[in-house]
This record gives C-alpha cells, structure tokens and sequence, in this order.
C-alpha cells in the first residue's frame, strides 16, 4: 500500500510577492505533495483565483463559507502535515499572532496542529517595525517556524530586508520541515551562526590564494537550521549559490574578514559551527598592480604569513554554554589528525572528513565522522550534504539541552 501525499496547505497573503509563491505552489505538487491554496481575499488582486486552481489541481477560496458542508475551516488545519504562508505580509502576522481568525487562512493557522512556516515579505520598514517584531517573537514562542526574508529589491526603488526569499529555497524548507515533523522544531528560539565557503587571499588585484570549497555544506547547515526553527547568521566567503530562505547572510572574502564577521555574530550566538575553509596563510605583502612576467627571468617568491585561527579563538572566548563546531578538511592521517586538531581548537565537536580531487569539495555529497570533546564518536555514511548538516544540529541540540535554563536567560544582559 503507497503512503499518501503530503498535505500541504499553501496560505498567501495580499503582497506583491504572491506570484513568487506560484512557483513554490508548482515545486510543491510536482514532488508529490496535495497542495491546497488558501488566499486571503486581497491576495487575489495579485494572482487570480484561475491561477491558484490550475496550479493546484483543486478549488480555491477565501471564504469559510464556500463549501460549509465539508467545514473547510476546521478540516484544512486538522488534516495537513504542514501549512506554510507565502508571503506572509504584516497584517497576516499580527492577524496570527492574535489569534484572529476572520478568514478561512487565519481559521485554517487556528486549527493545524501541524508545523507552520511563515515566509515574511513586506518593505523594510514595516519588517522593523517593533510591533512586527513582536509578533515574529511571539509565533516563534508558540513553535511557528518564521524564515528570515531577503535583502534586495523590493517594490519600486526600495531595497532592503523584507523580500521573499528565492521559491526553490522556500521549497527546501518546506521539505525539510516535513521531513521532520514536529520533532523538526528543536532549535526554535536559539540563534546560530554557520560559516560557509573558501577565503581568498590577494596577492595582487587579479590573483589570489584560495581553496576549492564551493560552500554547499555550509550552506546546508544554515538552510536546515532555519527549518529546524533557529535564527541563523550565515557568513559567506566567496560562494556563487542563492541565499538559503531564512538565513541572514553576511558577504565576506578574506580570512580578517570572516574573522571579524564570526567574532561579531557570535556574540549573541547559541552554537557557532565553522564550516568553511578558511585560508592558513596569506601573502606578506599585497602588490598594489598587477605583477608582470619578465621575458626569462623567474618571478620572485611569496612569502607567507600565519592568518588568524578563527575556530581556536572561538574556543578561548565563548559564552557559556555556547557551542563551538570546527570543520577538518584532511587529505591523509584523516582521524589521527583530526583528534589532534580537536585537542588543540577546544571546540565541542569537530566535523572531520576527506577531501581531494573529486572529493567533497564541490560535490553534493559528503561522508564524515563527528569527534566530541566529550569523547563520543559519530560516523555518518557517504550521502547528502544535508543528511550530514542533520546530524550535526542533532549533536548541536543534545548539547544545547544540557545547558541550565538560568545560564542561557543570564547570558547576555
């Protein structure tokens, strides 16, 4: 006997990134998932009924009193395996927060005692504004996922955080939020910062010391993290992928660079891991131009210099009961040198895995074996970025749990 589809019910509010959440409604039913829209009846002078039904496949209204014979009011929230509003504008969150329920959507968010998913999109402003703000804490508490929107272009010339992130990664969360179930909510309320990517290190304004990482694992931690209901600051160093929905991403090239952004994040942070390839060394000296091959003469050597330890100063300057995840990349000795670099970082665990041509760097997938300082060892099989990205906010959470409720509400103040 073959399981049943998902049930998804797709909530859209009256925004004009509601045709946005038309190609997340088609990634939806052409994986599989029985997709029921529910509008808000303002979000109809955006995309039109018709739309939302062809995309579908079912009726759509925003009325609870179409169709009353079936109470669609109370059925929709009790049979879904997850409601997820995109975009949620600023009158849909605070609609929610409330416990309004003038509406079959706010009806349907009253009634699901399945996980929910908020996708923010509003102008910035209004996303600022303390009374929005107050809501998003207040839908977080009470066990709603709320993704962090984007920073970019918005309606007209205005730009900054507020937009709707990219569909196919509002997909990704969505999947992984069903995938998960309610048990996928156990970092709701904590705030983690991910690294991500390779630095690069200039030697001149045309070349540079740099790695191969492409920033994919990175970039899995930060998009389950956000499924899993934290707020992630993901710091990126050179890395030529979307944003993951609900990550605010900070932008960075050098190793100084994402030392100072990491330092900085993780102030507030619950959990810091360390997942890109920071640069060991840079150049003594920049070349303020470019250096020029000389007709039969050798160039002259770089010299080196040691770039900061990012990971073993996150060590040395932690918060209590923050937890602290290194990254090591080896090529031989995998676990010998692994065991040596965790004694020496003073992180809570250690992520070790082999690289080499063809391997992990740049590809989808990953094996690993996690060391704790504790003295556990956990193997994961070669498979997805993000099954790896899973296991480890598992490890992340356990410890996280560990930590008296008076030390985390002392932090800080």
């Amino acid at each position: 006997m073959t399981s049943p589809k998902p049930r998804v019910v797709l909530g859209v509010s009256a925004g004009i990134a509601a045709y946005k959440a038309c190609e997340l409604l088609r990634r939806l039913t052409e994986s599989g998932h029985d997709v029921t829209v529910v509008p808000t009846a303002d979000a109809l002078r955006f995309v039109g009924e018709p739309t939302w039904a062809a995309l579908s496949g079912k009726p759509v209204s925003p009325q609870v009193w179409d169709g009353v014979a079936e109470v669609p009011h109370v059925r929709l929230g009790q049979q879904a395996d997850l409601v997820f509003v995109a975009p949620a504008t600023a009158d849909l969150l605070a609609r929610a927060a409330h416990g309004l329920a003038d509406d079959l959507l706010t009806n349907t968010l009253l009634t699901a005692r399945c996980p929910v998913v908020f996708a923010p999109a509003m102008h910035t402003e209004m996303w600022q504004h303390p009374a929005t703000q107050a809501n998003v804490a207040t839908l977080r508490e009470r066990g709603a996922v709320v993704v962090e929107p984007a920073s970019g272009r918005l309606t007209g010339k205005d730009t900054g955080p507020g937009r709707l992130p990219d569909p196919a990664e509002l997909f990704e969360v969505a999947r992984h939020v069903l995938a998960r179930g309610a048990a996928g909510r156990d970092l709701a309320g904590r705030h983690v910062v991910v690294s991500a990517g390779g630095t690069r290190e200039a030697i001149d304004p045309v070349r540079f010391i740099g790695n191969r990482s492409s920033g994919l694992q990175g970039y899995a931690l930060a998009r389950t993290a956000a499924a899993r209901g934290a707020r992630v600051t993901l710091v990126s160093a050179n890395v030529a992928l979307p944003d993951p929905a609900g990550a605010e991403t900070v932008a960075v090239g050098s190793a100084e660079e994402m030392r100072k952004a990491v330092v900085e994040a993780a102030g507030s942070a619950d959990a810091v891991v360390m997942a890109a390839a920071v640069a060991d060394f840079r150049p003594a000296g920049y070349r303020g131009s470019k250096i020029k091959k000389t007709e039969g003469a050798e160039p002259e050597p770089i010299r080196l210099v040691k770039n900061p330890d990012i990971l073993a100063e996150l060590g040395r300057i932690r918060r209590q009961g923050q937890v602290v995840v290194g990254f090591a990349a080896e090529t031989d000795d995998v676990l010998a040198n692994g065991q040596a670099k965790l004694a020496r970082k003073g992180c809570d665990l250690l992520v070790v895995n082999q690289v080499g041509e063809n391997l992990t760097f740049g590809r989808p997938d990953n094996a690993a074996v996690v060391l704790g300082a504790d003295g556990s060892r956990t193997e994961v099989p070669r498979g997805a970025k993000e099954a790896l990205a899973e296991v480890v906010w598992d490890l992340v959470a356990a410890r996280l749990e560990r930590t008296p409720s008076d030390v985390r509400q002392g932090e800080g103040r």
